[in-house]
């Protein structure tokens, strides 16, 4: 009896080490995430206000974008500071999120295999809409693209909208790996 319980041990040991070590493999893959941007249907209606208050929920839902693929181990995130410069380039001209593959000269600079693009579309206060898409930067093939649509324009609501983002992302297997 002690033979098989050291045997089960052992077995239990090694499924967990492969466990481990998967997990890993996949914290390993690199990405470049940049900062979400707004597309406002109603952009013409706001005031300064508005625009600060919004501009604010796209720093926090990009930091908590960064944030959550890093404590959840689906990506290792790269800082984007040596090609902030290119960024900013980039994105004088146009939005990063259809900027006809920019992103990947991006992600060639800052030497990573994926690279995120993040855009929301606020269709009024009522409906907003949070993407992500996540290329491969060596093909320019999209890897995962997804959208959540969200009820209400607050902190709250935006940060939940990312979370679920990401929820999915995490589950699609072929996307992380």
């Amino acid at each position: 009896m002690p033979q098989l319980r050291r045997g089960f041990y052992r077995v239990a040991l090694c499924v967990i080490s492969v466990a481990v070590f998967s997990q890993a493999a996949v914290a390993q893959r690199s990405i470049a995430v940049m900062d979400c941007t707004l597309i406002d249907d109603n952009a013409s209606y706001n005031d300064a206000d508005t625009n600060r208050t919004q501009q604010a929920r796209l720093e926090l839902v990009s930091k908590d974008l960064r944030t959550q693929l890093s404590e959840r181990q689906l990506f290792r995130v790269a800082n984007n500071a040596a090609a902030s410069a290119m960024i900013a380039q980039f994105a004088r001209g146009q939005d990063l999120n259809a900027c006809n593959g920019c992103e990947l000269q991006i992600g060639r600079t800052l030497n990573v295999e994926r690279v995120g693009v993040c855009w929301v579309q606020k269709v009024s206060n009522l409906i907003i809409n949070i993407n992500l898409r996540v290329e491969d930067v060596a093909t320019g093939h999209a890897l995962f693209q997804r959208s959540v649509d969200i009820r209400g324009n607050t902190d709250l609501s935006w940060s939940r909208g990312m979370k679920g983002l990401v929820d999915r992302l995490a589950e699609d297997a072929e996307a992380v790996r």
